[in-house]
């Protein structure tokens, strides 16, 4: 193939890992976790399908680099989305909502991907320590509004109406039912300051 061997070269520099994670996240929006395929991520970049597993140890811990560099990109986001939604828990947490489902929507990575049991068997340390990091940011607002006994249940209800808006606006329902021309995540933000309101006894 013409310019085969130069596309090879670009990498021996040792950059090859980071490029296979990142066309991986590509894959893995288009696809989903079910047809993650490393022969064609390998295609993708240019090189052999041998390639990858000279950074990694088979197809389960590349897919773990691939879903934390997702989870640290679902987590910058939502970190920002609290810092500008200012010091209200409640705006805050409704916040972490609409940036859960912007993100979500693109990279098609969730909480049921980040701690999905056949990735947490691997017990892989950067995955763990992304998916903590995530949970820290949703919980401090939680506990400021439900205690420590509701805390935990109202993380849960505000992730599931936001996943289920990112799910819906990835597979194009939200985008073309006509509803609103409001974007997806600010109608997520919105019902999750409703759920919060109605689960805390606010409003």
């Amino acid at each position: 193939m013409p310019g085969g061997p130069a596309r090879r070269g670009r990498y021996h520099h040792g950059d090859l890992a980071a490029t296979l994670v990142d066309a991986g996240l590509a894959q893995l929006a288009e696809t989903g976790v079910a047809a993650f395929s490393v022969s064609e991520v390998a295609r993708r970049v240019g090189v052999s399908t041998a390639a990858p597993y000279r950074h990694f140890a088979d197809r389960d811990r590349f897919l773990a680099a691939v879903v934390t560099r997702a989870a640290d990109a679902l987590a910058a986001g939502i970190a920002r989305a609290l810092d500008e939604a200012g010091p209200d828990p409640r705006e805050r947490l409704a916040a972490a909502a609409g940036a859960y489902t912007e993100t979500v929507s693109v990279h098609r990575v969730g909480f049921d991907v980040i701690f999905a049991p056949g990735l947490r068997e691997l017990r892989d340390e950067e995955l763990a320590r992304a998916g903590r990091e995530l949970t820290g940011l949703l919980f401090p607002p939680a506990l400021d509004l439900a205690g420590p006994d509701g805390a935990l249940r109202l993380v849960e209800q505000v992730v599931v109406l936001a996943h289920g808006y990112a799910t819906l606006d990835a597979d194009g329902f939200l985008s073309s039912d006509r509803v609103t021309d409001e974007p997806t995540a600010v109608r997520a933000r919105r019902a999750a300051a409703a759920l919060i309101d109605g689960a805390v006894g606010r409003g």
